[in-house]
Order: structure tokens, then C-alpha cells, then sequence
């Protein structure tokens, strides 16, 4: 494993924006299909000790991915849907991300996500932007331990891809 990988998670709350970059000793093509296969994405979009369950996923535009995260045990909980609002296979891709109920219902306003890949030397780097509507919305996700939570998952993906 490389050490030296880079990793940086940055708050600017004068864009309302959490700004994610991270580098995999992976090649591009195994990072870009971690993010958009739900039977990779259940392997490692989950901080221990939860796991990630997709009920349904069409990534595409128009398309959504709809998940829960699952306790140890068993119980399904924090419901996620991500509609994918533009997609550029290999380079890029924006979704609408809510946190909702079991039947889809919204609970917390919107994020807008913005996920950037690159490749060079066979080290792939993921670009994250998320964009919160508002301060407060930013700052309740903070507190609700979401860069040790996010931060715990992208381990999980580094992980993976070393295994």
C-alpha cells in the first residue's frame, strides 16, 4: 500500500461546500466502477461496523440509486437516494444526494455532489464536491460526524481496491 496517497477533506463554509480529495494505488477503471456498480458500492459504502445494501440502481442521467445502510443487527437505517444528474463514463459524475425514509420520502434537504476521476501513473484521484444549501445544513451534517464517518468509508474503498 502507498503511503504517500493523498487525502485531504476540506470545510469551506463560505461556499457551503465539503471539498474530498483522494488518491487509490488503483488503476482508473476499478475506482470508477467502486462508485458506480452497486455490487461494489455494497462492499465498502458503509463505515464498519455497517454495511451497505442497494434496493435498486440505474446509474445513468435520470437514474437513482437507492440505499440503506444496515446495522450489525440487521436493521436497515439511514436510507440514501442519489439522483444521477450527469454522468461522463471514466471523468466525471453529479447526483442529488437525500437522506430519506424507507419509502423515499426526504428527511434532510438535498446535496449536491460533484465526483471528478482522474489517472496518472496508475494512481487514480476522486475529486468530491458537496454543495449544502445552506450553512446550517452544513454544519448539522459536521456535527453529525460526517468527515469521520466519510473519511472511515473512503478506508474501506482503499481497502478493497489493495486487497
Amino acid at each position: 500500500m502507498n503511503s504517500s496517497l493523498l487525502f485531504n477533506f476540506k470545510v469551506d463554509k463560505s461556499t457551503n461546500t465539503v471539498f474530498v480529495d483522494k488518491e487509490f494505488d488503483a488503476e482508473l477503471s476499478l475506482v470508477w466502477d467502486a462508485f458506480t456498480k452497486p455490487e461494489i458500492l455494497d462492499q465498502w459504502w458503509a463505515p464498519k461496523p455497517f454495511i451497505s445494501k442497494t434496493k435498486y440502481m440505474d446509474f445513468r442521467v435520470g437514474g437513482k440509486r437507492f440505499y440503506a445502510m444496515v446495522n450489525p443487527e440487521g436493521t436497515e437505517i439511514g436510507w440514501q437516494i442519489f439522483n444521477y444528474t450527469s454522468v461522463t463514463p471514466k471523468s466525471n459524475f453529479k447526483c442529488l444526494s437525500s437522506f430519506t425514509d424507507k419509502d423515499e420520502t426526504p428527511i434532510l434537504p438535498a446535496t449536491n455532489w460533484d465526483l471528478a476521476f482522474s489517472e496518472r501513473n496508475r494512481i487514480t484521484k476522486v475529486c468530491i464536491s458537496i454543495y449544502f444549501e445552506s450553512l446550517e445544513e452544513l454544519e448539522k451534517m459536521t456535527e453529525m460526524g460526517f468527515k469521520e464517518g466519510f473519511t472511515a468509508t473512503l478506508n474501506e474503498l482503499n481497502e478493497l481496491l489493495t486487497s
